[in-house]
């Protein structure tokens, strides 16, 4: 059985249906998630850190204290609740939740890697990446 649990968004400065050149991308891209249902904040940042290990693996290494870091950024959320993830040039992923800035966590290879858990070659959800590039 499976629960829909957040709608989630694609914002970048450059559209692209290429996965690869919306990742590789230096520019300010965010992935925002409408939550559908009450979660724990450790619930999702599993989930995003088992699409680490499945687009990541390789890295790791370098990312785990930062994976560490963005899983004690995501809150405990509620149903209509949202949490954006911001790449920013020079700055880093800006970790928000509703109008709530949590923190930034700094690389360019981070946010590569987070942008991989949605669209990379191994996706939460291959339809969700395709409708995440403007596919059907």
């Amino acid at each position: 059985m499976m629960f829909k649990v957040y709608v989630a968004g694609l914002y970048v400065e450059n559209p692209s249906h290429d996965a690869a050149a919306v990742i590789a991308a230096d520019a300010v891209k965010r992935i925002e998630l409408s939550i559908l249902r009450k979660l724990a904040g450790s619930q999702i940042s599993d989930a995003i850190a088992e699409g680490f290990e499945r687009n990541s693996k390789a890295q790791m290494p370098a990312l785990q204290a930062r994976l560490d870091k963005l899983k004690t950024l995501i809150p405990d959320v509620d149903k209509g609740d949202s949490i954006a993830l911001t790449y920013v040039p020079g700055k880093g992923t800006v970790v928000s939740a509703g109008t709530s800035e949590k923190g930034v966590i700094e690389g360019k290879d981070f946010s590569d890697a987070l942008l991989s858990v949605w669209l990379g070659p191994n996706p939460v959800q291959e339809d969700l990446k395709k409708k995440l590039l403007g596919g059907s």
